[in-house]
């Protein structure tokens, strides 16, 4: 097993695999708790868009996608406080449009770049950077960080918003800080996981650690143990199975979910 640590994009894809279990989880159970989990999937689709523009500009994709997904998690919480009741259609409307400029930038750009749509839609965590993967775990000590001082804030505004704003809480900034750093977890994962699979990264973890912690903060320690779990085993897998590291990944979360699911039901029994 450990001959797989002899080749250097394998031990960069279980360091990126690492730091993404830090971070991608933490924001996840939020996301779930505030019933934003849409909220991953339109940013992975609006940040298509801006790899497109990318490529149209010439600049970094990275740069593109980042500045992308920012303007859109700050607009998204803009349509929260207006359609708080339908906050779906919004959802559906900015994840459309991200992938129908993507697909339209990049049909017009075709044969002047080699840039294909398909390395971001699916990723591919064995080809990241060491760079990469030094962004990831600057992104996850400052996501531990803003958990470390604002934790109690996020819970509160999380279970109960209005009582939040009476308490004196800047409940619009914390949201929109909190949709930004969102947002740019996603964009950094992009590469990674794939915009079609980066919402099961973050929401499946959650949601089984949901399942298995009794409190708040076991939840949090579960999620992030279940995160770390997957993303290595589904890795090693994909490695002796020659198949897609991604694929691979979010099945090994939807078996331990189901798993977890059905030991919960037989325990109530």
């Amino acid at each position: 097993m450990l001959d797989l640590l002899n080749y250097d994009f394998m031990r960069n894809a279980l360091l990126a695999a690492t730091a993404i279990s830090v971070f991608s989880p933490l924001l996840g159970v939020f996301l779930v708790l505030r019933r934003q989990s849409l909220l991953s999937d339109t940013l992975s689709h609006v940040s298509l868009a801006g790899v497109a523009f990318g490529v149209l500009l010439s600049w970094s994709p990275t740069v593109t996608t980042l500045i992308m997904v920012v303007i859109a998690a700050v607009f998204l919480e803009y349509l929260r406080t207006i359609y708080r009741n339908y906050m779906e259609i919004a959802t559906a409307i900015l994840m459309s449009a991200g992938l129908a400029i993507a697909l339209l930038i990049l049909n017009s750009a075709k044969g002047a770049t080699n840039v294909s749509l398909e390395q971001y839609l699916f990723g591919s965590i064995i080809t990241i950077s060491m760079t990469q993967v030094v962004m990831l775990f600057i992104l996850a000590g400052i996501v531990l960080l803003g958990f470390v001082f604002f934790l109690r804030p996020l819970y509160v505004i999380t279970f109960d918003e209005d009582t939040a704003f009476v308490d004196g809480l800047p409940v619009r900034m914390i949201s929109i800080a909190f949709n930004v750093v969102t947002g740019i977890a996603i964009a950094l994962m992009i590469p990674a996981a794939g915009a079609l699979l980066v919402s099961a990264i973050m929401v499946l973890p959650a949601s089984i650690g949901m399942r298995l912690g009794k409190s708040f903060k076991s939840v949090l320690g579960f999620s992030v143990l279940v995160s770390f779990i997957g993303l290595n085993a589904g890795l090693i897998a994909s490695y002796y199975m020659d198949a897609p590291a991604s694929a691979a990944i979010t099945l090994i979360f939807i078996i331990l979910f189901l798993l977890t699911s059905s030991i919960k039901r037989l325990a109530r029994r």
